[in-house]
């Protein structure tokens, strides 16, 4: 039997990029996906399509993660569906990269608006509507733990978001949810490499043990494993996913 069988998971921002490598991997391992998405229609249902034509059962749904309101009807559209939410993934974010003298206010406030808001809405949701036993695993990032200027409007974010997660694993542990976060490294998405210089990217890559990016499927395969019931008794911690980068 799959890891995740008769398991449903909501994977927030799944329409590309690792959040869509990680709804895939989910269903390989037996999960029925949701897949959450903004504004991208089209490569959602994408993710839907490769999901399905592999056998797996998947939806997809439109909601901002940063509107509460968007969020409960989230979770309202995917119990009608399926019945229950065990697995729920918070991998949607946004990343602005600025020194902190030119980060403006809009910048600032759409990063916590998404990062760290919409991480708050889903777990406000979860805390109430996630099904006993289930797991929860939160996106932050290796940033957290290099000082890399330009960063620190994001960086921020993610430290918040890790803050929550390690309250949160205590306050809905009673009910048998776990709660973790994962710290992805560099890799190698369109979101990640688009608009980077090639000497830029290999230096980004050079940073870790292996002298390469990380895969989408590295950190789909963690994930997967933290949303089994193999991983019951990881709670609250934070995860590196960056081949010893940091």
């Amino acid at each position: 039997m799959n890891s995740l069988e008769n398991k449903v998971a909501l994977v927030t921002g799944a329409s590309r990029g690792i959040g869509a490598a990680v709804a895939i991997h989910l269903a390989k391992a037996g999960a029925k996906i949701i897949v959450n998405y903004t504004g991208g229609l089209e490569a959602a249902q994408q993710t839907v399509g490769a999901i399905k034509s592999a056998g797996g059962e998947a939806i997809a749904l439109q909601a901002d993660v940063s509107n509460p309101a968007q969020v409960k009807a989230m979770f309202d559209a995917a119990i009608a569906h399926f019945g229950q939410i065990d697995v729920l993934i918070n991998n949607a974010g946004i990343m602005i990269t600025k020194l902190l003298k030119d980060t403006t206010d809009e910048d600032f406030t759409r990063q916590f608006e998404v990062n760290v808001r919409g991480t708050f809405n889903t777990l406000r949701e979860a805390a109430t509507r996630l099904a006993d036993g289930g797991s929860i695993i939160n996106f932050s990032s290796t940033t957290t733990r290099v000082m890399m200027p330009t960063y620190a409007t994001y960086v921020a974010t993610k430290g918040a978001v890790e803050q929550l997660t390690r309250v949160f694993a205590k306050e809905v542990g009673a009910r048998g949810i776990n709660v973790n976060a994962v710290l992805p490294g560099p890799t190698n998405t369109e979101l990640f490499t688009k608009g980077k210089p090639q000497e830029v990217i290999d230096r980004l890559a050079s940073l870790n043990a292996f002298n390469r990016l990380g895969e989408p499927e590295d950190i789909a395969k963690t994930v997967a494993f933290l949303a089994s019931d193999d991983a019951k008794w990881i709670s609250g911690q934070t995860i590196g996913l960056n081949g010893a980068m940091a």
